[in-house]
């Protein structure tokens, strides 16, 4: 039923454009008729609002994989740089979450973990949407900032990094199976914000995946229930990516290929000092509009890395 809805929701969108291009041909035939230039000035805008959403519809349909149409979950950790990697894990919490309000998606904070004096050492986003998997892929990677510190007293540059995990939702149960002996529960006090309540009970849960040693922890509901159902989410988001990455591992050696797996790799620098650039440094992206990019304007670099992957999976016949 979600699969048929989902469908319903995309051709529902085309019918849509091929009514707004009827009308605009009747008002285009119109416009002849009376030579009125008016009607023609709002035709061309009008047509220029219909190829923007052809663009994106087009684009949406290059994204092709299994779990491109899934909600996505993004981890962000701090690195490299101390207080300011903490400060920087806030800041593109910020960006994603306003990256999301653009793209017309819902998103939440469902787990965080405050830094000692500023920022958030660990923070975990849902992204719920049609193709949030597909499109969020793109960042994950390791994001480095270089600017002038706030919390250095000399006011010096300062370089931090962010490590950014994005995973596929499992959509149902039936995806990826979890045997309830495999899991080991323990409950603590939240620390977090949330008033007295979060903090004087064992709300906070962690669900440790014994097979695999994953851990993952949730503490930013009110309850222990609410907890650990979103880290249940969590954690078969985590065991759904390491499947896929078997998979990935089991079709390159193959191949004869080898792919790297690893989470390291640095893929875009933000540099506000002493210049303003932010660069993709796997398609050559870039952009001087650095506030632009950290209120959530991403789409120019989603869409280079995404371009670049489509383009290098039909050369290779993948």
């Amino acid at each position: 039923m979600r699969r048929l809805t989902s469908l319903r929701a995309q051709t529902g969108v085309w019918t849509e454009l091929q009514g707004q291009l009827d009308d605009l041909a009747g008002l285009l035939e119109m416009a002849r008729e009376e030579d009125d230039e008016t009607v023609a000035a709002e035709i061309d805008a009008e047509t220029r609002g219909i190829e923007q959403k052809l663009e994106k519809l087009e684009f949406d349909l290059m994204l092709s994989g299994p779990y491109d149409s899934h909600d996505a979950i993004i981890d962000i950790h701090a690195r490299e740089g101390g207080t300011d990697s903490q400060d920087w894990v806030q800041m593109l919490v910020r960006m994603y979450l306003r990256w999301a309000q653009r793209s017309g998606w819902d998103a939440e904070v469902v787990d965080s973990l405050e830094g000692e004096e500023a920022g958030l050492k660990s923070a975990t986003i849902e992204l719920r949407g049609e193709n949030a998997f597909g499109y969020a892929k793109a960042e994950a990677g390791q994001h480095r900032l270089v600017r002038l510190s706030p919390f250095d007293q000399a006011h010096r540059r300062h370089t931090s990094f962010a490590l950014v995990e994005v995973l596929p939702q499992a959509e149902d149960a039936a995806e990826v199976q979890i045997n309830d002996d495999d899991i080991r529960m323990d409950t603590y006090r939240s620390s977090s914000a949330g008033g007295q309540h979060v903090n004087k009970t064992s709300s906070a849960v962690r669900l440790t995946h014994i097979p695999t040693g994953i851990v993952v922890t949730c503490q930013n509901e009110r309850s222990q229930l609410q907890n650990r159902e979103t880290a249940m989410k969590v954690l078969r988001a985590r065991l759904l990516e390491r499947e896929l990455q078997r998979q990935a591992e089991e079709q390159a050696q193959l191949r004869g290929e080898h792919v790297s797996t690893g989470w390291g790799a640095q893929i875009r620098s933000y540099v506000l000092h002493p210049y303003t650039l932010v660069k993709d440094h796997r398609t050559g992206c870039e952009t001087g509009n650095t506030t632009g990019v950290l209120d959530g304007d991403m789409d120019p670099f989603v869409q280079a890395y995404l371009r670049s992957t489509i383009a290098e999976g039909a050369a290779t016949g993948g």
